[in-house]
């Protein structure tokens, strides 16, 4: 069985890049830029145009959105409504956050509250106003807003536009473009500074947390260790990917000194040492065009993408997954989306949204739709189960042995079977998660399947 071992790790190393695989979860939708939850089991859609629906868990939206600000926005080419952030007291406070480009084509961040009697509707009325930034050009506005682990606001705000940050915006301390910027906003009117921000009395705006970026149009934190991971879009030939922890500040990326980890326009730029290059580079010769970043997996469903970051490219249609060292496996190429954003529910599992043509899509592991050689038809259950499992004689064939095993292909069980109906095995020494089992029959033969311990 050391054999059959083997070759199951061979197999899922072998198959890794082809486990990526998209389920349409949902569509109809018109431009969507940004998927995320308020803590609960809905998953609130952004789209350009100014709204915001409830996608609910069966798949279903809401008739009604939950907040239509189309009269206040620019929606065109980079601009719209961009971004969602709900507070992480939400449940009881009923506020959240949203990014916008006003009619004057300025970057807005502003509060809203829920409905106070009907869970699925803001209340329209009660926007306020947090910070508007002016944006010299209509491009690179970023838009992403976060609650960092620190229970403070990011906000991703892009170099200001143009081409090659032609003003140096984005190594400038006293400019708010170019930078990622961190505000407390549960003190202060409309907020205050978080007494750790890198330039809080001293020359800069206070409002900085780091510089040096070109157009952070996603980025994330990890759920489960804090980082972030900030997918920043290059200018001619680099795509880049950033991981930092959560704590580090007065951090430069680099941008427009540096694209990438190549000099760009070094004129009266800091030391190279002090830049913060990036984790992962992907250059256009291979299709990227324009980084759309997503989350680190942190769900349960799903075991071999535990810990990997995902990404993909508005031009390439690949959804790539990261290690933390930087190492990358792409899926296949899902032709004929570009997608635009990413969304985690509040379990942790994935989505991504094709702006082109509306549709949400769940990512889940084909690799787990294992069945194999299911000539001998055994039955199995419960599965998932706690304590034991049930294996039931086939219309041909008995049982012989079964053998368990984790997903890296360690043996964790064998035990022979008796020629009789059902046989019973004890699971209660094994932890939560997915396992492979594998039956030997009385020809000789194997089959495989997956196996739930709840």
């Amino acid at each position: 069985m050391k054999i059959v071992a083997l070759l199951l790790l061979i197999s899922f190393s072998d198959s890794y890049s082809q486990t990526i695989g998209l389920q349409t979860f949902a569509s109809g939708f018109t431009r969507p830029l940004e998927i995320t939850n308020s803590n609960d089991s809905r998953l609130f859609v952004v789209e350009q145009g100014g709204l915001i629906k409830i996608l609910n868990s069966d798949g279903t939206t809401n008739p009604n959105p939950f907040l239509n600000i189309s009269s206040l926005i620019s929606n065109s080419g980079e601009k719209g409504l961009l971004g969602l952030a709900f507070h992480p007291n939400y449940n009881t406070n009923g506020i959240f956050y949203i990014n916008y480009i006003n009619l004057n084509g300025n970057t807005v961040i502003a509060k809203y509250t829920v409905d106070s009697e009907n869970p699925n509707i803001a209340n329209a009325s009660s926007g306020s106003i947090l910070l508007t930034i002016t944006q010299p050009y209509a491009n690179h506005n970023g838009g992403t807003l976060k609650f960092g682990p620190d229970g403070y606001l990011y906000i991703g705000m892009g170099d200001g536009g143009s081409g090659g940050d032609p003003e140096n915006r984005a190594q400038n301390v006293n400019e708010l473009l170019g930078k990622m910027l961190r505000i407390d906003v549960n003190s202060g009117t409309p907020y205050s500074i978080p007494a750790d921000n890198p330039y809080l009395g001293i020359a800069g705006a206070d409002e900085i947390w780091a510089i040096g970026l070109r157009n952070p149009w996603k980025f994330s934190f990890d759920k489960k260790l804090g980082n972030l991971w900030i997918a920043d879009v290059g200018q001619d030939n680099v795509e880049e990917i950033n991981t930092v922890a959560a704590t580090q500040s007065k951090l430069n990326y680099g941008w427009r000194c540096y694209e990438g980890e190549t000099a760009y326009n070094t004129a009266n730029c800091p030391s190279q040492a002090v830049m913060k290059f990036p984790l992962k580079t992907i250059n256009h010769s291979t299709g990227a065009c324009s980084i759309t970043g997503g989350y680190v997996y942190n769900g349960t469903t799903y075991p071999n993408f535990k810990g990997l970051y995902f990404f993909t490219d508005y031009c390439d249609p690949k959804i790539g997954m990261m290690t933390a060292s930087g190492t990358v496996t792409y899926s296949e190429a899902f032709s004929g989306n570009n997608f635009s954003t990413f969304g985690e529910n509040n379990n942790g599992e994935l989505y991504v949204a094709s702006i082109n043509n509306g549709t949400i899509f769940k990512i889940i592991d084909n690799s787990l739709g294992l069945d194999t050689n299911p000539i001998s038809q055994f039955k199995i259950y419960p599965n998932p189960t706690k304590s034991e499992v049930i294996i039931q004689k086939s219309s041909k064939n008995y049982p012989s042995e079964i053998s368990i095993f984790d997903l890296s292909g360690k043996l964790l069980l064998q035990q022979k079977m008796e020629n009789k109906i059902e046989n019973s095995i004890k699971t209660n020494n094994l932890s939560q998660g997915y396992y492979l089992i594998t039956i030997k029959n009385d020809e000789g033969q194997l089959s495989t399947q997956r196996l739930i311990i709840k």
